[in-house]
């Protein structure tokens, strides 16, 4: 009972995780997203690409970083096809901000954003609308009217509305186009999920320290993830103490069960002092069943769990792949609350008087 508690447990958190994960891999990476609020009748204090150093060297647990200029839908043209995709105008780490791996080609350098080189980086929905199988690196589209040469490709995300496309320039580019310093917001992504809401709020406060009586905002991404970690986490609370109690009452049992093996092999016990077993082996050998009776009991716990898991897991197309540290867990638990349970009665058989054993019926 106890082994199969233990294993159920977790079974359930590598599942959750792995669900998480999954679901994490549809969308971008979690982040929070900070900005500078509107106030009617006040000035609005707008952030600057600077902001994001100054950030860096502050927010503990911080992943990665970016500035965001949301430039909007445009017309982007090559050898007569064209799309209508968003634009976005990132600094030099929102890939990793973001959570984009490249597909094909190179993410932009410190050489792009210094020397304002017009490159973009397109996801794959763009290239199967404009190139329709062509190799879309080095290629020049047209986008605001305007020449860029395509250096990278990512994936397209999923977006609750229809994919149009996506493009990235970047942001120094962007800047001296439009003679515009400042940015829409800023992106932070933290080491940890569970981190994701504090790190939000810590980069809110520190942006308003530079910019007294006005508001901020900030939003997370992954809200919805997690609510569902803290439920899961919960949920894997109770299954511990569960597996706890579980690991318990088993214990009890084997004590109870060599208690009585005592009791009945109490002659036996007496014959082997008698031609020459020490305490030590005595002791040793009801150490030994009871590991061995803990251990038999956790294999079968942990083959019977694993086999409803997979059922479990085909039934509700769930993602489940044994790991060996969870056999190990299981059955490590098992031989140490046999040996814990079963150490009380293998003493009591060592310190029988091997005359008094003998004579015992």
């Amino acid at each position: 009972m106890g082994v199969a508690a233990v294993t159920a447990t977790l079974h359930a958190r590598s599942i959750s995780q792995a669900v998480i994960a999954a679901e994490l891999a549809k969308r971008d990476a979690p982040q929070a997203l900070v900005g500078v609020a509107w106030v009617p009748r006040r000035e609005r204090i707008a952030l600057k690409a600077e902001e994001v150093e100054y950030l860096r060297s502050r927010l503990p647990g911080l992943k990665a970083i970016a500035a965001v200029n949301w430039v909007g839908s445009t017309n982007a043209l090559f050898q007569g096809a064209e799309a209508d995709p968003e634009v976005l105008a990132v600094s030099k780490d929102f890939l990793a901000t973001d959570g984009y791996e490249l597909t094909l080609g190179r993410s932009f350098t410190e050489a792009d954003y210094r020397n304002f080189h017009p490159v973009v980086i397109i996801d794959q929905f763009l290239v199967e609308r404009l190139f329709r199988g062509k190799n879309p690196l080095g290629q020049r589209i047209y986008a605001k009217r305007r020449p860029f040469t395509v250096v990278g490709v990512m994936p397209t995300k999923e977006r609750k509305s229809e994919p149009k496309g996506l493009i990235l320039i970047p942001l120094a580019i962007y800047s001296a186009i439009t003679a515009d310093q400042t940015v829409d917001t800023i992106q932070v992504r933290p080491q940890e999920l569970r981190n994701l809401e504090t790190l939000g709020n810590q980069a809110s406060q520190l942006l308003k320290q530079n910019r007294p009586g006005r508001e901020m905002w900030d939003f997370t991404n992954a809200k919805d993830i997690l609510e569902q970690q803290k439920t899961l986490d919960l949920a894997s609370q109770g299954l511990t103490v569960v597996a706890v109690i579980s690991l318990l009452v088993g214990g009890v049992g084997i004590a109870n069960v060599m208690i009585a093996s005592v009791t009945e092999r109490t002659p036996e016990i007496g014959l082997r002092r008698a031609i020459g077993a020490t305490r030590g082996d005595v002791m040793l050998q009801f150490i030994l069943e009871a590991a061995s009776l803990s251990l038999v009991g956790g294999i079968v716990a942990l083959t019977t769990v694993h086999g409803l898991t997979l059922v479990v897991a085909d039934t509700f197309k769930l993602p489940y792949e044994f790991e060996v540290s969870t056999g190990a867990i299981a059955l490590g638990s098992a031989l140490l609350v046999g040996i814990g349970a079963g150490l009380p009665p293998a003493l009591r058989a060592s310190r029988l008087d091997p005359v008094k054993a003998l004579h015992a019926e």
